[in-house]
């Protein structure tokens, strides 16, 4: 018989309703808590995918009721709330960044290193199964060693002011799963150089960030990873990765909604727009990126991004904000 694990969920905004959306898709978890501060939040993830409410994290913690948690909280709640999973032995999955101070992070990297239970960073997109069967390809030797990786993360549109004003900072915010997914395939990162531009959004630029940036790492063993960001794109979410190597290349593109192509006098081989929302690109990364984490918390191998992921992310989005500011190439060292 399969084991059902009851799951509770901090933080209903957009992420924690993927998060339900995702859990309810699996066979072997259950929602039973969710917490928010803004109720009804809450009551209306309850009213659609079960589970109790309450506005105190404290509450599910203390329940007796959830064998792990999710939390998609604001990202200043993050450090209390893992360390509050940890002080309860309860497992728990963390949406990034960890948080915006690396000073905050580091002091709960002890405590997080030594947790008898899972403490997982939620970079989902290492459980895309194009990305991750190009990473299957890759490992197996397919294109032998590793010299160049390209990574494109375009979203349709901006997000709010509201949100880009207390974000951290595009590099924090959105760049920083491009350099989780640049570590999934290259860990030893020694270098980076970014630059940052303002060339659509007022607001953006108002708010002291970037709408677009292109940023390039050097790895241990001379390898080099570009990476190219905006927060708009016309033709929908573009996604892609190309990994060079010694013995050839591999690529994984962007996903429309049909395959179906069109043939006429004003085009040929016309297609769709593609998927327009994270959700539609990424909803099987996210139900796969919490199945891998209920096999840790079984006591199974697993391989979930670690506490240690989310600080060495953390550490190349500051030094891609240091060297976009400044103009200088930044060294860095993540063990």
């Amino acid at each position: 018989m399969t084991q059902k694990f009851r799951m509770g969920l901090i933080g209903t905004g957009r992420i924690g309703r993927v998060h339900a959306m995702s859990i309810n898709a699996l066979d072997n978890a259950t929602l039973e808590w969710i917490a928010d501060p803004f109720i009804a939040g809450a009551e209306a993830t309850a009213a659609e995918f079960g589970g109790k409410v309450t506005t105190d994290p404290a509450e599910v913690f203390a329940s007796g009721e959830v064998d792990a948690v999710i939390i998609a909280s604001p990202t200043p709640t993050h450090v209390a709330l893992i360390e509050a999973a940890i002080d309860a032995g309860i497992p728990a999955l963390c949406e990034k960044p960890i948080d915006l101070d690396i000073a905050r992070v580091d002091a709960l990297r002890a405590k997080a290193a030594a947790s008898p239970v899972p403490i997982v960073l939620g970079f989902n997109r290492r459980f895309d199964p194009h990305f991750d069967e190009v990473k299957r390809r890759v490992d197996s030797g397919e294109i032998g060693s590793i010299e160049q990786l390209a990574i494109t993360s375009r979203d349709p549109a901006e997000p709010p002011a509201a949100y880009v004003a207390v974000s951290g900072g595009i590099f924090r915010d959105m760049t920083i799963h491009d350099f989780d997914i640049a570590r999934f395939f290259i860990p030893e990162i020694v270098e980076v150089t970014a630059r940052g531009t303002n060339t659509f959004s007022r607001d953006i630029e108002a708010a002291g960030d970037y709408d677009g940036v292109a940023v390039i790492l050097r790895g241990s063993k001379g390898e080099t990873i570009t990476i190219l960001n905006s927060r708009h794109s016309s033709f929908g979410y573009d996604q892609r990765i190309e990994v060079f190597g010694s013995k050839g290349m591999l690529q994984a593109g962007n996903i429309a909604p049909t395959s179906v192509r069109s043939f006429n006098a004003e085009s040929v081989e016309g297609l769709a727009p593609y998927q327009n929302f994270f959700l539609e690109r990424y909803a099987d990364a996210y139900r796969l990126e919490i199945a891998e984490f209920l096999r840790g918390v079984a006591g199974e191998p697993f391989r979930s991004p670690s506490f240690d992921d989310g600080r060495a992310a953390l550490i190349l989005a500051d030094a891609a904000t240091e060297s976009a500011k400044s103009g200088a190439t930044v060294a860095v060292e993540l063990a």
